[in-house]
């Protein structure tokens, strides 16, 4: 984040240049402006003043500037032999205290462990520190009442629970791993750098709710891959994509880019990425999770002879795509034919043999140049192409030749089709809630991205280098700025602007 760069466009200045002109020159109005300073030269002030005069500085831009874009961190890989998840950043409270996530479109709800936790790890094998949220210390925390408005909305969806000797609106749920959490809902501030306009980078607040775990079980209470917490963007309106786009803090679209090379990593970002080679398909509708309508797969460019029926979404059935899932589920129906179809067309280059119950091959040479590319086909026309590191995991050698077996896990009966992190690495991912489809492109998550900054507007940012960039007919940009110098920009700017409210 330290090394966030803009490039400003020359056209923004021109316009706060002709602004200002306009101002002091108009008729009937002074020529020279004179400044006051909103604290005196030789008074204490209290920095908690001081503080709450940025915010509410913060506030008048945020009101109006719509459309501004969150880039989070990423971390993690989606190797399951490394780290086997993709997690972020988040701070919250006052002051902010920062906590590693896992990113989940999976589920809804953003949850991080408090003070005092049972079953809580208080070590990570990632080598991160692990933080707890201490809701006595937090000075802007607002826990949620059983009477709460909300609380009655998030109870109404079984997300929630009321206990009427704490009258704390409460929560205990479920994974589909079979790990768990449980503790009770609170409200406090999450802080971010939002991108405003063109050229603005604002640190900006805005309260949300989320989930204070007082408990946690199954997988979760493992110290190898422990995290403070999960950031659910699922659909329902409880997750913080909806929750700050409903206020029109964030679009109504997020995306994300995770790398699946080296340290893995990426980008994730509250906002729409845009790439010309993006595809996109539509989303079911009145779903919980980001179900999609998968048609057929093809092996080589060959159709497989597999019932669409076995991908209907129906109940427990369906397509969904899922971030917190590391490797690939698929419904028996369709598993038998697509491992036959991959064994046959890799016969007899390799050496076909099963391990701990899975379906494994030993590779002489690279799976790149052996095994086929594997098609599956949505709605809409969008075909997502997986390369062989897409359905395949290596791992280790036997009779010296590499031993890489199938990533895509048999889902007995009728179940449903999980696309995890396996699937989903190496490619940008667009999930626009606001015309309920999702659309992906193959993609170097190490690299930058173009983001869209507006709905209306052909102009996006780099945020992987944080640039900007735009239609208008000007061609001229400032040098390359950190991002310091930008937030001094703006409050400047806006301390100049507030003259005139």
């Amino acid at each position: 984040m330290a090394g966030w760069v803009l490039k400003v466009m020359a056209a923004t200045v021109a316009v706060v240049a002709a602004t200002l002109v306009s101002a002091v020159s108009g008729a009937g109005i002074q020529r020279v402006l004179t400044l006051e300073r909103a604290f005196p030269l030789r008074e204490r002030v209290e920095l908690e003043v001081i503080k709450a005069r940025d915010r509410a500085r913060h506030a008048r831009i945020l009101q109006s500037f719509s459309g501004g874009i969150v880039d989070f961190p990423v971390l993690g890989t989606s190797d399951p032999y490394v780290v086997g998840l993709y997690f972020t950043k988040v701070r919250l409270g006052s002051p902010p205290r920062e906590f590693n996530v896992q990113i989940d479109t999976g589920s809804d709800i953003l949850w991080v462990t408090c003070s005092p936790c049972n079953n809580c790890p208080q070590s990570s094998g990632l080598g991160i520190p692990l933080n707890f949220f201490d809701v006595a210390a937090s000075s802007t925390v607002s826990p949620i009442s059983c009477s709460d408005n909300i609380c009655a909305s998030i109870v109404q969806t079984a997300s929630a629970e009321c206990s009427a000797e704490s009258n704390q609106c409460g929560y205990s749920f479920q994974y589909g791993d079979g790990s768990g959490t449980a503790g009770f809902y609170v409200s406090d501030l999450l802080y971010f750098d939002s991108i405003l306009g063109t050229s603005l980078v604002a640190n900006s607040s805005a309260p949300i709710v989320f989930g204070c775990s007082t408990s946690l079980f199954g997988d979760l209470t493992k110290s190898d891959r422990a995290v403070d917490g999960i950031f659910g963007f699922g659909r329902q309106d409880l997750s913080v994509i909806s929750q700050l786009s409903s206020r029109r803090i964030t679009p109504k679209v997020f995306s994300h880019c995770l790398r699946g090379e080296g340290n893995g990593g990426g980008v994730l970002v509250l906002g729409e990425i845009l790439d010309p080679r993006i595809v996109y398909t539509p989303l079911v509708p009145s779903q919980s999770h980001y179900n999609l309508y998968l048609q057929s797969i093809a092996v080589n460019g060959e159709v497989l002879p597999i019932d669409p029926a076995v991908f209907a979404t129906s109940g427990n059935q369906g397509t969904i795509v899922d971030s917190g899932t590391t490797l690939a589920y698929l419904v028996e129906g369709a598993y038998d034919p697509f491992v036959s179809a991959i064994t046959a067309a890799v016969s007899p280059s390799v050496r076909p043999i099963i391990s701990r119950g899975n379906q494994c091959y030993l590779v002489p040479t690279s799976v790149i140049e052996i095994f086929p590319p594997v098609a599956l086909n949505f709605a809409g026309g969008a075909s997502m192409i997986l390369r062989p590191i897409d359905y395949l995991i290596r791992t280790g050698f036997l009779d010296g030749a590499a031993m890489w077996c199938m990533g895509f896990i048999k889902v007995q009966n009728q179940g449903t089709t999980i696309l995890g992190d396996l699937v989903l690495k190496d490619k940008i991912f667009v999930y626009d809630l606001a015309h309920q489809r999702i659309g992906w492109a193959d993609y170097d998550c190490s690299l930058s991205v173009n983001v869209s900054i507006t709905s209306s507007k052909d102009e996006f940012m780099n945020a992987g280098q944080l640039s900007v960039s735009s239609s208008l007919s000007t061609g001229a940009v400032f040098k390359i700025m950190h991002k310091s110098n930008i937030v001094l920009m703006l409050h400047l700017l806006v301390t100049v602007g507030c003259l005139f409210l």
